[in-house]
């Protein structure tokens, strides 16, 4: 089970740290990726760590503003999110499996979403 957390409301230009924090499994055995989906819109990747921890990858979008780390120990992933942008107002939702890949349907696991909202 995954449980996100740590979204809410934030000027644009402030920062969030989002976290991931996995029961009941060995989370460091999995790839953990962050996805968002605004409303009307489609789901998309935003950024994935290997189990293995090394360089994160991004989404365009983010690459630069945004930033994944692990703590395996914590059985914890975060999101740090600097320079929000309202366009970044979206559900952000944590999701493991066993692939690095971006697509979203290729992961097993979802958190239950967790609400950014970045005010202009």
């Amino acid at each position: 089970q995954l449980q996100a957390s740590g979204g809410g409301l934030v000027q644009a230009g402030g920062s969030l740290r989002l976290s991931c924090e996995a029961s009941g499994r060995t989370f460091s055995m999995y790839t953990t990726g962050w996805f968002r989906q605004a409303p009307g819109k489609e789901r998309e990747f935003v950024g994935i760590i290997a189990w293995r921890g090394g360089t994160p990858y991004y989404a365009a979008s983010v690459k630069g503003r945004f930033t994944i780390s692990r703590d395996n120990a914590e059985n914890t992933v975060y999101l740090q999110m600097n320079s929000l942008k309202p366009e970044d107002t979206a559900v952000y939702y944590c999701a493991a499996g066993s692939r690095v890949v971006t697509t979203a349907s290729a992961y097993d696991y979802w958190g239950q979403g967790t609400q950014v909202t970045v005010s202009s």
